[in-house]
């Protein structure tokens, strides 16, 4: 079995190069992820960027635009992915506070989160995320305080 750091991890898994001896210490994609179809592009250390293909029969509510909670989720999987990039095996991380502007209506599209740290603490990090629509349009911005987790609070998580 090979054992490979979150960042090493997660770019081999973009590449499509992840066998099954091949894990790291967090659960990569995430349930989440798999379940609303949200797919991790590209990442670095502390930053993240990933889509998802939205579509009104599936995420839109009741005005027929794209749900608000959705662009949270998927800011909420970059940021997120982004953070895991920085703190080792063993510590682990919550969101805190997260909060949203919305710029632009989403219909069907393919939209792209980018997460990057704004500040990078020893227990809180601060993050934006910009979600763009396919037309290169800014649909929303997100910023978040992530809390990093160690010892007994990072047990069990």
């Amino acid at each position: 079995m090979t054992k490979l750091s979150i960042l090493e991890y997660l770019n081999r898994m973009i590449k499509g190069e992840i066998t099954d001896d091949i894990h790291t210490h967090m659960h990569y994609p995430t349930q989440i992820s798999k379940t609303l179809g949200i797919n991790i592009i590209e990442v670095g250390l502390g930053t993240a960027t990933v889509q998802i293909n939205t579509t009104k029969e599936k995420h839109s509510n009741q005005q027929g635009t794209i749900h608000g909670g959705l662009l949270c989720e998927l800011a909420d999987a970059a940021i997120g992915t982004a953070h895991s990039t920085v703190i080792p095996e063993g510590e682990t991380f919550t969101s805190v506070e997260l909060k949203i502007n919305f710029y632009s209506p989403v219909f069907d599209n393919l939209l792209t989160a980018k997460a990057s740290p704004l500040h990078s603490g020893k227990n809180l990090s601060h993050y934006v995320c910009d979600i763009f629509r396919s037309d290169g349009k800014k649909a929303a911005m997100v910023t978040s305080t992530v809390m990093t987790l160690r010892g007994d609070k990072a047990t069990g998580r």
